[in-house]
């Protein structure tokens, strides 16, 4: 069995437990994905399953990836291409078709997307910087002060300063599948997942 999935957030609403709690949840559409390619530890070294995801125009695929699809006897433009490890790559199939059902209500999974890009940010709202006071006399309220000490005269590589925020790959770890509908290739994931609406998702059955 496919230890991921590949999906696309499609947003945010919420459920009733049967207990009567509300529950915030994701919807992801996980799937459907096609197998692209079989690595062995023969061939490749490890063995690993590479999967395909997304429709896209034929013309917008490059001409490598356009014969690499071929190869695998898909007749479909697929968009994202990603591999996952698996123990056994002998139990997949080139051109395999894989759904949401491999997913069962009440697993724990861990969501891999990229977080929205927020452009440039000061280092109260980036790194959560306590600030100046408002009043008092003081004049640098939200500003950064000194980042370079007297004795080496230079900034340490590393150090929090204002800059780019957002649009980094963000991993988020202890949610739970709420439900599943493999008819329309539909998860709802309890809280929330990175990025917007409309980006890819990396689905991944996880124990922490």
């Amino acid at each position: 069995m496919l230890p991921g999935m590949l999906g696309k957030k499609i947003g945010m609403t919420h459920v009733f437990s049967e207990d009567g709690r509300m529950v915030p949840v994701t919807v992801i559409e996980a799937g459907p994905v096609y197998v692209t390619q079989i690595k062995t530890t023969e061939t490749d070294k490890y063995n690993a399953v590479q999967v395909g995801f997304g429709e896209d125009r034929e013309k917008n695929l490059t001409w490598p990836k356009f014969g690499h699809l071929k190869k695998a006897g898909l007749d479909r433009s697929l968009k994202t291409l990603r591999e996952f490890r698996v123990a056994d790559a002998s139990a997949f199939e080139l051109g395999q078709e894989i759904g949401a059902d491999i997913f069962q209500p009440g697993e724990k999974v861990a969501v891999v997307g990229t977080s929205k890009g927020k452009g440039f940010a000061g280092s109260v709202k980036r790194h959560h910087f306590k600030g100046q006071h408002m009043t008092h006399g003081y004049m640098t309220h939200r500003r950064p002060l000194a980042s370079g000490a007297t004795g080496p005269q230079r900034v340490f590589k590393g150090t929090r300063r204002p800059g780019r925020m957002g649009g980094e790959r963000v991993t988020q770890l202890g949610l739970k599948v709420v439900s599943v509908d493999a008819e329309r290739n539909l998860i709802l994931v309890d809280g929330s997942v990175p990025g917007a609406i409309g980006s890819l998702v990396i689905i991944e059955k996880s124990n922490r």
